[in-house]
C-alpha cells in the first residue's frame, strides 16, 4: 500500500513533469484561504452576525473596490515592498504599474505567484470585501465606493493621456 507521501509526489511528478511547480505550497495557500473561511464563519455565527442583504450597488462597489486593491497589491510601485522578499524587479509594466519575476521556489515562489497576480489577489480581497460587508458594513461599503472612484479615477486619467497623445500627434 503507497504512502500519502508517495502517492502525492507521483502525483507532483505526472503534473510538473520536468517544472518545478510547487504543489505543496499550493495547498497550503488553498487550506489557509479555506481555513480563514472557517473562522470568518465561526465568529460571525458566534456573534450573531448574518449576511447583509448584497444588492447591485454593493456588487457595483465590491468589483470596482477588488479590481483596485487586487491591481495596488499585485502590481503597484508602492508596495513593491511587500512583494520585494518573492520577487524581483524587471522593469515598469505601465503607469504606476511594475513587472517583476517571481523568484525562490516552495512557499517562496507560490506566495510570490499570488502577490504578484491580480486575478489571485482578487479572490482574497473579494472576500475580505464580503466579510467585511458582514463585521462592518458602513465602513466596508466606504472603503468600497473609495477604491472604486479611484478605480474609475485611473480610467480617466489614462483616457486622458490617451486623447492628450492623439491631439499632439494630429496637430
Amino acid at each position: 500500500m503507497k504512502s500519502v507521501m508517495s502517492v502525492s509526489r507521483e502525483q507532483r511528478r505526472k503534473y510538473a513533469g520536468d517544472d518545478d511547480r510547487p504543489l505543496g505550497s499550493y495547498l497550503g495557500t488553498l487550506s489557509l484561504y479555506g481555513l480563514t473561511l472557517g473562522i470568518l464563519g465561526a465568529v460571525a455565527r458566534r456573534t450573531g452576525r448574518r449576511p447583509p442583504s448584497v444588492g447591485v450597488w454593493d456588487v457595483v462597489l465590491m468589483a470596482g473596490a477588488t479590481h483596485r486593491l487586487s491591481r495596488l497589491i499585485s502590481k503597484g510601485t508602492v508596495t513593491s515592498p511587500l512583494r520585494a522578499p518573492f520577487t524581483r524587479f524587471e522593469g515598469s509594466s505601465g503607469p504606476a504599474e511594475l513587472a517583476e519575476r517571481v523568484r525562490g521556489s516552495g512557499a517562496r515562489h507560490a506566495i510570490g505567484e499570488l502577490v504578484t497576480c491580480p486575478f489571485c489577489v482578487a479572490q482574497w480581497v473579494g472576500t475580505t470585501y464580503a466579510a467585511g460587508l458582514v463585521f462592518a458594513p458602513e465602513a466596508t461599503r466606504l472603503t468600497g465606493a473609495t477604491l472604486t472612484a479611484i478605480a474609475g479615477s485611473d480610467w480617466l486619467q489614462l483616457g486622458y493621456s490617451r486623447l492628450q497623445r492623439s491631439a499632439s500627434s494630429g496637430a
